[in-house]
């Protein structure tokens, strides 16, 4: 039996291929945003705050709780509990506002530990010259805690986002229109699934390198420098 490929089907279709780039970049683009700064707040509150700054007990433990559950329960569960489960108490949200909750609470729960590690392997004499510089709190955790860390833990938390933006894919589920949403679509309508899912394949290897090679860069230059 001779199998005949025919990827023009699939590519023809590249204004649904486009669209769902598109969606895809913007979700984990606005996701990174607002997920790492979840991770960098949890893991200063985990890392038990920073000099006079002391993070209470209670908060500690909502977090502890939160960092854990989230780690411990799939990805599509999170998605399905936000877009389905809310609206039964009275939350009503679109599919992409759901997808792109699902992805903050996500990435930031993982965020936390990875940037914990990098704050908790901060020397203490970095922190106690910042002071003796008459640096407040604040601003040691800002200036002289957080940007070492953070170069300390880039590479992981690289890692971590691209698996959050590959992890979109399970979007598609609730209708949000992602890439492999409109793998879905394109495949419905001319019935070419090896075609449609080889395409997208192609493109999620494709964004994986580019989303990898822009973070580590944006990271060099505008988080933690290169002297």
């Amino acid at each position: 039996m001779k199998i005949q490929l025919d990827f023009m089907a699939v590519l023809s279709e590249w204004p649904l291929l486009l669209t769902g780039v598109a969606w895809t970049l913007a979700l984990t683009a606005a996701s990174v945003v607002v997920g790492t700064l979840v991770g960098i707040a949890c893991a200063w509150v985990r890392a038990r705050g920073f000099g006079a700054t002391r993070a209470p007990a209670w908060l500690q433990a909502v977090v502890g709780a939160y960092v854990e559950l989230i780690r411990n329960t799939p990805f599509i569960v999170q998605l399905f509990f936000i877009f389905f489960g809310l609206p039964a108490a009275g939350f009503k949200l679109s599919a992409e506002t759901a997808s792109f909750i699902a992805m903050v609470v996500n990435l930031g729960a993982y965020a936390t530990e990875i940037i914990r590690a990098g704050l908790e392997a901060t020397p203490r004499g970095q922190m106690e010259a910042a002071h003796s510089l008459a640096l407040s709190d604040r601003q040691t955790f800002v200036w002289v805690v957080l940007p070492p860390a953070l170069k300390k833990v880039w590479p992981s938390l690289v890692s971590q986002i691209t698996i959050v933006m590959l992890g979109s894919s399970v979007c598609g589920q609730i209708s949000t229109q992602e890439l492999s949403y409109a793998a879905d679509l394109i495949q419905s309508r001319n019935f070419r699934s090896f075609e449609a899912f080889m395409v997208v394949g192609a493109i999620y290897l494709l964004l994986a390198i580019g989303t990898r090679q822009l973070l580590n860069w944006a990271g060099a230059k505008f988080l933690f420098g290169r002297r």
